[in-house]
């Protein structure tokens, strides 16, 4: 077995939307203050965590994209989302402020021999953590689906993608039409991978990527993680 990490590190005041709430670390116990507790002595060590429901590598629940009444928050979706069979399609070739378009993924998945079935979760390799992560072209500059590709995704019935990047579609229009094709088509996305490039031409794997069970949220920072064989 061999499990390659998929998820980016959370740490203080690190990059985000500046609509969602900064991720906020701070020293709550140190190593300094110690407990005594029947002549056992421990370390305090702890910190606290303030950060949104959307913070480092995360999945969108329903409730995020769809304004009806009924969808799902995070704690309602069921765990067999979050643990399946996967592939990961290279695009690492798309320039950066490119759009992904339905003949940029089947030429992705011939290329991978491999196809993709029904409630697979997709990965999309970009390239573009290692390319624009740490500096401001990350808020901006990556590559993304458009309403057709993502409708192209949906269509083939796939439980759930994901991308390195802040948001599924470029910046604008084109990122919410995405996020409308989930709510239509009942798929939803993660965003913020890492080490995608780790699993370009490994076949197909199972993927796992539990949310915390966050009661009416709207989504949930992830521990992603893929299992090859090995």
């Amino acid at each position: 077995m061999i499990l390659i990490d998929l998820s980016r590190s959370i740490y203080h005041k690190m990059a985000g939307f500046s609509t969602h709430p900064q991720v906020i670390i701070t020293p709550f116990g140190t190593h300094d203050e110690v407990r005594d507790a029947d002549g056992y002595k421990f370390s305090s060590a702890t910190l606290s965590l303030a950060m949104g429901d959307h913070a480092g590598t995360h999945v969108d629940a329903p409730r995020h994209f769809d304004a009806s009444p009924g969808a799902m928050s995070i704690d309602e979706m069921p765990l067999e989302t979050f643990f399946t069979e996967a592939v990961c399609l290279d695009l690492s070739h798309k320039p950066l402020k490119s759009d992904v378009s339905i003949e940029d993924l089947e030429q992705a998945e011939k290329a991978a021999g491999v196809a993709i079935k029904p409630k697979d979760t997709v990965l999309l390799h970009m390239d573009f953590h290692r390319r624009c992560y740490g500096t401001p072209a990350y808020m901006t500059d990556f590559p993304g689906l458009t309403k057709e590709s993502a409708t192209w995704l949906g269509n083939k019935r796939i439980g759930m993608f994901g991308v390195e990047a802040i948001s599924p579609g470029r910046p604008g229009r084109i990122n919410f039409e995405v996020h409308h094709v989930c709510r239509d088509l009942g798929f939803t996305h993660m965003e913020g991978l890492a080490n995608l490039d780790k699993l370009v031409g490994k076949g197909r794997f199972r993927f796992i990527g539990f949310p915390l069970k966050i009661k009416g949220g709207t989504g949930s920072p992830i521990r992603a993680v893929a299992w090859l064989d090995g």
